[in-house]
């Protein structure tokens, strides 16, 4: 299990790499927030908030905070670019962990997304 770990996390860093900065894809935004109310079965709620600025690489995917969950997580990409596109200021809604795993539903996040154009 530790090799598929720490493989990965390089696989996540090589995507971080891959991705460029927001400053590059998105010139005309200024600062994107991203507030996700986090649930799990058993768990209790856990409100995480995301920052990116023009200097930030225009990676979207958010890991999932499952201590079994390797390849999952919840991906903004289509969410943040679509809004973009549109020029919109918010978004709100709700998504599942990708994890195909042996547990596919244990996660998910209730978003409010926020972006700030210049």
């Amino acid at each position: 299990m530790l090799n598929r770990n720490v493989q990965a996390k390089i696989e996540k860093t090589q995507e971080r790499l891959d991705a460029g900065f927001v400053s590059k894809h998105f010139p005309e935004v200024a600062s994107i927030v991203i507030s996700m109310m986090y649930k799990q079965k058993g768990a209790k709620s856990l409100l995480r908030t995301l920052n990116f600025s023009t200097d930030s690489y225009a990676f979207f995917k958010v890991t999932c905070l499952s201590d079994g969950c390797v390849d999952g997580g919840f991906d903004m990409t289509q969410i943040v670019t679509s809004m973009i596109r549109n020029h919109s200021e918010t978004s709100k809604g709700e998504l599942g962990c990708d994890d195909n795993g042996s547990h596919p539903d244990h996660s998910n996040i209730v978003y409010d997304v926020a972006i700030q154009y210049t």
